[in-house]
């Protein structure tokens, strides 16, 4: 790797982690200033990371010159090469910004989680639109990096891969819920089947050889250097702390989004979580602190806002479902089976599906009655291409960092209260070799200054724990 490059990504890490503007929530209502015109009617792209989840994004972006795509493992970026004949192809994605960087307008980052973060400051700090799939970084400080920077190049358009942002259901939502059908809401239920891949379990020890057309070290990135194992790729990563976020981190910022931005949540302040704990002997738990457990309930509460009431979300995930409303019939799916959402008001409830899509007022005999009219503009396109309309025209499309950077940090707030359940803390006395497990912990947060005030062992879990030179 050259060394100016090894500079450059150094610099921008340091400039974006001491950025010293306190982050402003934007409001619902905020689509976001004229920004940059783009020089011409086709977007040069580059994408960091070309298979899996980047196939769909990219094939949305196919009325756009992709010129240059980027991945890791050269099997698994084989259509993507195939659809983009004409596209350069690196499999480090800071040698493709220095041979390229001039010519590109915008960064497309579909990266695991861990990768997201120093991806997406790399394109923004050479001036680059960014696209970067949910969540938008593996933990709280690297979101902070993120919308720091968006913040300080309002220039440059950004959008998170939550696509139900740019949805019709979202809008319905706010519509039935703004004309006052279930007042002032006070609690969410939210939940999702996710782990639908193994979690819970020890972290590898084994080594696998390494595919030829794999390249491992830069498939960790900043992760500390391990064995290679299977386990990891393509896609059960998720599982493991060091290199994902969960269950919570890959549906959370689909399935929560509509109810946070409606409401204008903000930053919560506290969370508390139960786990499922996995036994291979009797009496005694399996303490695997590297991988997220099969199954949580997470509470997480959110103040007051004006004359608002206190809201409490209840997330819960691996088959957890929460209790079926008496106002559902028998034969009626809660949510969409799988995940979906519950607001319940002072006046009534409503129910969505994951994306926040066929939202319905409970009982849904209601909606026969209800006549609410459309009053918010819609997402014309997709998800996708409204960022690219968002260059061309000069605005934030629907889940702009700005918006998409407090969403991803509560989701990651909740994982905090996840990793203290279990968390072996050091008894009092000193002792070695001994520890206590507190279990369900109230965890207080302070998001501006993102800290949790009252146990201080979990703010190891807030930043990178690891930035490792690759």
């Amino acid at each position: 790797m050259p060394k100016q490059s090894i500079s450059t990504r150094r610099r921008f890490l340091r400039t974006a982690a001491t950025a010293a503007a306190a982050f402003t929530i934007v409001p619902r209502h905020v689509l976001g200033g004229k920004g940059y015109k783009a020089p011409s009617d086709t977007l040069n792209i580059a994408a960091i990371g070309a298979g899996g989840k980047a196939t769909g994004t990219l094939r949305a972006l196919m009325s756009e010159n992709v010129m240059a795509l980027c991945d890791v493992d050269d099997s698994r970026a084989a259509e993507t090469r195939e659809r983009f004949p004409k596209a350069s192809y690196d499999r480090d994605f800071r040698v493709m910004l220095d041979k390229y960087g001039k010519d590109i307008d915008a960064v497309v980052v579909t990266t695991p989680d861990h990768m997201h973060a120093t991806a997406g400051l790399a394109a923004m700090s050479l001036d680059k639109h960014l696209y970067i799939e949910k969540p938008l970084a593996r933990t709280i400080a690297e979101v902070r990096m993120l919308t720091e920077m968006a913040k300080s190049k309002p220039q440059l358009v950004t959008q998170m891969g939550n696509q139900g942002a740019s949805g019709e259901g979202i809008r319905k939502t706010q519509e039935l819920y703004e004309s006052g059908a279930i007042g002032d809401v006070h609690t969410i239920y939210a939940w999702t089947n996710r782990p639908i891949w193994p979690q819970g379990g020890k972290v590898p020890t084994t080594t696998d050889p390494i595919p030829p057309d794999f390249d491992w070290n830069l498939w960790l990135g900043i992760a500390e250097m391990r064995p290679h194992n299977k386990a990891y790729h393509p896609f059960s990563w998720r599982g493991y702390w060091d290199f994902g976020t969960g269950a919570l981190g890959d549906m959370g910022c689909h399935i929560i989004d509509t109810p946070f931005y409606i409401l204008e949540l903000g930053y919560p302040e506290s969370a508390e979580a139960s786990v499922v704990q996995v036994y291979s002997q009797d009496w005694v738990a399996d303490y695997n602190p590297g991988t997220a457990p099969p199954a949580s309930k997470i509470h997480v509460k959110f103040p007051a806002r004006g004359e608002k009431p206190p809201v409490e979300l209840i997330w819960t995930d691996g088959g957890i479902l929460p209790g079926r409303p008496e106002e559902l019939g028998v034969d009626e799916p809660m949510g969409d089976g799988g995940s979906g959402i519950i607001m319940v008001g002072d006046k009534g409830k409503l129910m969505a599906n994951t994306y926040g899509q066929n939202p319905r007022l409970l009982p849904t005999s209601r909606m026969e009655e209800s006549n609410v009219p459309e009053t918010l503009p819609r997402v014309e396109t997709s998800h996708e291409m409204d960022w690219v309309n968002g260059i061309k025209e000069g605005y934030q499309p629907s889940s702009h960092l700005g918006k998409a950077g407090p969403l991803t940090e509560t989701i990651l707030m909740g994982n905090l209260a996840v990793r203290g359940y279990d968390y072996r803390f050091p008894k009092a006395d000193g002792k070695e070799d001994e520890y206590e497990v507190r279990g369900r912990t109230k965890l207080l947060w302070d998001g501006k200054n993102m800290k949790v005030t009252n146990v201080d062992e979990m703010n190891e879990f807030v930043a990178p724990t690891s930035m490792r030179e690759f």
